[in-house]
Order: structure tokens, then sequence, then C-alpha cells
């Protein structure tokens, strides 16, 4: 069996997950109260790029809807990276860093409740087959969750753009 299969790389892949979603409730708060947070906000971009990279390890056959969603994510944190670190969300670069944040959060968000119908015995009985209408509630609540957050977060966040303190460290 290859390390990419086994018990203690799911582990690393579930951990790095949850931290980067905690850490990203917590950058979510910062960008609501206009607070960029850096260290959180380090955390949070470090392991929500590592659970992507990880997810595409696992041994899998053909285009699935993990591969799907790693794909997006991929596609959704190199703007998000580029706006904060390189660009100092100069300009456009502030809303594409928070939207991009936000997304991300989300999509993490979006695979743990999918997981959590997978695997916690009594919500994988609620919507065994994951189209049921309690897997749909939860996750129509979890987007219109974040997509008020998100609209309220763009609003919000205006650091100024030449801060010192928007670099890495």
């Amino acid at each position: 069996m290859s390390f990419f299969a086994s018990y203690t790389f799911t582990l690393i892949h579930v951990a790095l997950s949850l931290i980067g979603i905690v850490a990203g409730l917590v950058v979510l708060f910062g960008l609501l109260k206009n607070d960029p947070l850096n260290g959180w906000t380090l955390w949070f971009l470090v392991t929500t790029v590592a659970t992507t990279l990880t997810g595409f390890l696992f041994p899998f056959g053909g285009f699935t809807p993990a591969i799907g969603t790693g794909i997006v994510s991929s596609l959704v944190l190199a703007p998000t990276l580029l706006a904060r670190y390189t660009f100092q969300l100069a300009g456009a670069w502030r809303w594409i860093y928070v939207v991009g944040a936000v997304v991300s959060l989300y999509l993490n968000c979006f695979v743990l409740v999918v997981q959590a119908f997978l695997k916690v015995p009594p919500l994988h009985a609620l919507a065994p087959q994951g189209t049921e209408p309690p897997f749909v509630l939860a996750q129509g609540v979890v987007l219109v969750l974040f997509v008020i957050a998100g609209f309220l977060a763009v609003r919000r966040f205006h650091p100024a753009a030449t801060q010192p303190e928007l670099a890495p460290g």
C-alpha cells in the first residue's frame, strides 16, 4: 500500500483541512472587522494550499468530484495568494483577495459538510446518497452564509494597500 493511500496520510490531510477551516474562520472575522490578521492569514493560506495539494495525492481512478473541487480550489488560491503577497491588496487586488479567501474557506467547509454526511452515522442516515433534502439544506445554508459574509467582507475590508504589515512574517 502506498503512503498516499494510508490512514496516516488521510489524518494529515484532515488535520490540515481542519486547521485551515479554523484559521479561515478567524481570518473571515478579521475581514469583517477590517483587520488583516497577518499571522492567521498565513496559517489559513498555507494549510488551505497544503490541503488542496495533498488532496491530489490520494490514489484515484479518473475524474472525481474531489479532483474537480481541488482544481477549482487551485484556480481560486492562485490569484488570492498573488493579491495578498505580491500585489499587497492594491486596487482591485483587495477585493480579489477577499473573494478568493472567502471562496477558499467556503470550499473547505463545503467538503467538510460532504465528509460529515459521508462519515458521521446519524448524518449519513439522513442523506445516504448525498442528494436528500437534509444534505441539500445543509449545503444551501452554508452557501448562503458565505455569500452574505463575502459580500460584507468586500464592503468592510479596506486596509491601506501600502502597509508593510501585509508582507508575510
